[in-house]
């Protein structure tokens, strides 16, 4: 998924949309469900909220080359799950959200994220490395909830006074 710059408003861009839809063909998901996996993401992130209009059928199938099938399956998905709606003629709207925190908490995640992802580089991890590592932890927090650690008054985060956690 990308996200369309529009010249004034939301909304701007060829199709009257924020977002365009990019597709993974080695990722083994199917084809629609990489579609409502993109719409999910955006309303999570912020970047679509109640009233954006989703790319049109036609529009998708020009750009990525796919089934019209393929697309309308993808927004029947969403409009089953309560997110978007078709209006005739017009086209499919956004009509749920899923944003969980406010775009400047978000910036400030994903400042953070891409410290965490320089700092994993750095160490000698690569793409799956990282991904690995953030799955497993992403497990651990599910299983018991945040863990604090101590800091030390100087020295590396997570550094516990008088040693190394």
């Amino acid at each position: 998924m990308t996200l369309v710059q529009g010249d004034d408003e939301r909304g701007s861009g060829k199709s009257g949309s924020v977002i365009a839809f990019q597709l993974n063909p080695a990722s083994g998901v199917p084809t629609f469900l990489q579609l409502v996996h993109q719409v999910e993401h955006a309303l999570r992130l912020g970047y679509l909220t109640t009233g954006d209009r989703l790319p049109t059928v036609r529009d998708v199938v020009a750009d990525l080359a796919i089934n019209p099938n393929t697309v309308m399956k993808a927004y029947r998905e969403l409009e089953h799950k309560g997110l978007a709606s078709g209006r005739p003629g017009q086209g499919t709207f956004v009509t749920g959200t899923l944003s969980q925190a406010g775009l400047p908490q978000i910036a400030g995640l994903r400042r953070a994220l891409q410290r965490w992802l320089a700092d994993s580089a750095n160490a000698g991890l690569d793409e799956d490395g990282m991904v690995a590592l953030f799955s497993s932890t992403l497990r651990d927090f599910r299983q018991r909830g945040p863990v604090t650690e101590p800091r030390a008054e100087h020295g590396e985060p997570g550094d516990v006074a008088g040693g190394v956690a």
